[in-house]
């Protein structure tokens, strides 16, 4: 448990520099399913699995979410919790949200999904991408392929067509993304949303969370009663 925690805290600070991976040969086809990372050790995961970050890096409660964007429950997290969370604890700065890849085996097409959200957060545009992900996840989940649905939803935002086009079509940020899964697993996550919210000393876990969920949780941890 211990280590958990520690685990937990260094992915707090290492959550807060968002990078983007360097874009690599791309053939033409996005890779959309996890790749090999080989026996990677925990710092090495730590530092390739960066969380996408919503707020102020420096705020004293972290929110971590393991998220799958073709997850139904995700979507409404997204759409549904995170705004009060923004509204209540983000904007003030009480809180920030990291967003960590979790894309389950079970749905195809999450995996690129993820990737298209990286895509989009080279372009500073992560989270604005992220909520029209799960808005549409409905018209996507059932296409056969979804590559040419994520690239019109960057060209809605009006981001770089070539630039993002040319991330998608390729393998830029399949090891991050597949970082972020594994951490995931190490850290004892099975389901999605799960949520971690924790200061750095202590955490609690919540799993499908609701907002009610996440303020308990919040005011637990400023009372100091963990």
């Amino acid at each position: 448990m211990k280590r958990f925690y520690i685990v937990l805290g260094v992915v707090a600070v290492a959550g807060v520099v968002v990078v983007g991976l360097a874009l690599r040969g791309g053939g033409g086809t996005p890779v959309s399913e996890p790749v090999d990372l080989g026996e990677i050790g925990n710092d090495a995961l730590l530092e390739l699995a960066q969380g996408a970050v919503y707020g102020n890096p420096d705020a004293p409660i972290t929110i971590m979410e393991f998220g799958d964007y073709q997850c139904g429950w995700c979507a409404y997290f997204g759409l549904s919790v995170k705004p009060l969370v923004d509204m209540t604890y983000i904007e003030d700065g009480q809180a920030k949200l990291v967003f960590h890849d979790f894309p389950l085996s079970q749905h195809p097409h999450a995996f690129l999904a993820a990737r298209a959200a990286r895509c989009a957060g080279d372009q500073d545009r992560y989270f604005e991408y992220h909520d029209e992900i799960f808005r549409t996840q409905r018209d996507w989940s059932v296409m056969q392929s979804t590559a040419g649905h994520f690239k019109d939803l960057a060209d809605d935002l009006g981001l770089d067509a070539r630039a993002f086009d040319a991330c998608l079509d390729s393998d830029a940020h399949a090891d991050l993304v597949t970082a972020n899964l594994t951490l995931g697993m190490r850290l004892g996550v099975d389901q999605t949303p799960t949520v971690f919210v924790h200061d750095g000393q202590n955490s609690r876990r919540l799993a499908g969370a609701e907002f009610a969920d996440i303020q308990a949780a919040i005011e637990a941890l400023q009372s100091g009663n963990q």
